[in-house]
């Protein structure tokens, strides 16, 4: 049995808006057509709030916005350092409201309060980053001596659109808006739809510490439409997208008539390997957190767990011992591990999955919703044993708290499974043989790899996937890459000798 979280009645925050509105211009505003939509908390599926719908004339007007901001406004044209300033007073703001930030989240996205107050203090610290960054970029020069010095003009691209998803939004928007903002751009951002309530509060954020008027604009709305028509402008050379990997193929088709510059990180299926000859306690540790914390909602989820077969009966029975101990409740109450799914449309989707998953593996753990929640989208953490690597729980990402585990016999299998998907976003391994960690890392279809570890990441490290988990990277450098053009300039030092043509 799931251990419970006593709550005597359903948390609701101080002070919550009843209409969300977009931020344009420097001003708050509802949409030109006067749409909306509801938006739903997911411990009582209730409306909370309307939030304005986006609609192309919305986009429209938050990108000419962003346009003027860029062409004659002081933001690209100011000294780093003088950018630096400002994103270190979002910082401070950021870390000032963690609580209250963190409160938010919570309800708006059913994560467990103390996993939303970690996302705060990691979305200041993008700010921070990235202020430090920015300062200390330097451009590229190459001399022939006596004859030509070569250099390289770094300068921001202009108009970026940020499409972010609901999963942690406040923290996974700060990676975007942070390195977008301090190289000098202006931006358009369209937050996921189910979780438009944290996305809100950058715009007074944004003012208060003194971004200039239409810098940052924010349009609320259904992916189909204001993202859409942000995708599809032309005035808007960059797309930033984190999401599901059919909206990212999307994407990838709408964006190519313009031929935008497009960093995308997708879907993951993401394999986490364990060897008989490792610390099988830390390994557990390791592979709990990584599929179970953030209610199992995370791209980087090691949802496959491959574990050699000398340990294998021993890993599944500690295993699923520890994921029925997993206390499911009330995302604000902080005994709780495994708080509400963030939606009744993706509480069904990964249902249907657990279901599917009882006639493809062997049931250990969970397997529905826990007995002492009746209401609410809450799944119990569920575990499969025995998942052949055909098995749709084994091959598609359920973004859930279900995981498949499945044996190997030697390093060659485990590998040939690690990489048996269409993904290729993280892989998680577990051994004390060096050898066999280095080689098992190289050569396995990720594009970010964890040794004996769960995800720790250091922001100057680059983030993205391979095969359907994306395109392009950004962290650290590369971010600064994808949001600044790289224009050579070239000076000759002494006579140019050119052929003469028709002389």
């Amino acid at each position: 049995m799931t251990t419970s979280v006593e709550t005597n009645k359903h948390y609701i925050p101080e002070n919550l808006p009843t209409h969300i509105q977009h931020f344009i211009n420097g001003e708050f505003v509802d949409s030109v057509s006067g749409k909306t939509f509801d938006v739903l908390d997911p411990v009582s599926n209730g409306n909370y709030a309307t939030a304005a719908a986006g609609q192309k004339e919305d986009i429209d007007l938050a990108v000419a916005a962003a346009r003027e901001a860029f062409k004659n406004g002081p933001w690209p044209k100011m000294k780093p350092r003088e950018r630096a300033r400002v994103l270190n007073k979002i910082a401070d703001a950021v870390e000032a409201q963690e609580a209250r930030l963190a409160e938010l989240e919570t309800f708006d996205t059913g994560l467990p309060i103390t996993q939303a107050k970690g996302q705060a203090l990691r979305a200041a610290e993008n700010f921070r980053f990235f202020a430090d960054l920015i300062v200390a970029q330097f451009d590229d020069a190459m001399k022939v001596p006596g004859s030509q010095i070569n250099y390289v003009n770094r300068k921001p691209i202009g108009v970026a659109g940020l499409i972010t998803p609901w999963n942690t939004p406040f923290m996974l928007e700060s990676w975007k808006l942070a390195p977008a903002l301090a190289t000098g751009n202006t931006v358009v951002l369209k937050p996921a739809e189910f979780t438009p309530l944290s996305a809100s509060l950058w715009a007074q954020i944004f003012k208060d510490a003194g971004l200039p008027d239409g810098v940052f604009n924010l349009v609320n709305g259904l992916g189909e439409e204001a993202g859409d028509a942000l995708v599809k402008h032309p005035d808007v050379p960059l797309i930033s997208f984190t999401g599901e990997t059919t909206t990212g193929q999307t994407i990838f088709r709408n964006a190519a008539a313009n031929l935008k510059g497009l960093s995308m990180e997708l879907g993951g299926k993401s394999p986490c390997v364990v060897f008989a000859d490792a610390d099988l306690d830390a390994a557990i540790d390791s592979a709990l957190f990584g599929v179970f914390s953030l209610n199992g909602e995370r791209c980087t989820a090691g949802s496959r767990i491959l574990v050699e077969r000398a340990i294998y009966d021993e890993f599944c029975e500690k295993y699923a011992a520890r994921a029925k101990n997993i206390v499911v409740g009330d995302p604000h109450d902080p005994k709780t591990q495994v708080g509400a799914l963030v939606h009744p449309e993706h509480y069904e989707k990964v249902a249907s999955y657990v279901e599917i998953g009882k006639s493809e593996g062997r049931l250990l753990a969970g397997g529905g919703r826990p007995e002492h929640l009746p209401e609410g989208n809450y799944i119990a953490p569920t575990v499969f044993a025995d998942v052949a690597p055909d098995a749709r729980i084994f091959q598609e990402e359920i973004f859930g708290p279900v995981v498949a585990i499945t044996p190997f016999e030697n390093d060659d299998e485990a590998l040939a499974l690690a990489n048996n998907t269409k993904y290729g976003l993280a892989a998680y391994i577990w051994t004390q043989n060096l050898t066999r960690a280095h080689n098992f890392s190289q050569n396995v279809e990720a594009g970010m790899v964890w040794l004996n570890s769960h995800n720790v990441r250091d922001l100057r490290t680059p983030f993205g996937g391979v095969k359907a988990s994306g395109l392009g990277h950004e962290g650290g450098y590369r971010s600064i890459d994808f949001y600044t053009d790289q224009q050579a300039v070239h000076i000759t030092l002494g006579p140019v000798h050119t052929p003469k043509f028709g002389a």
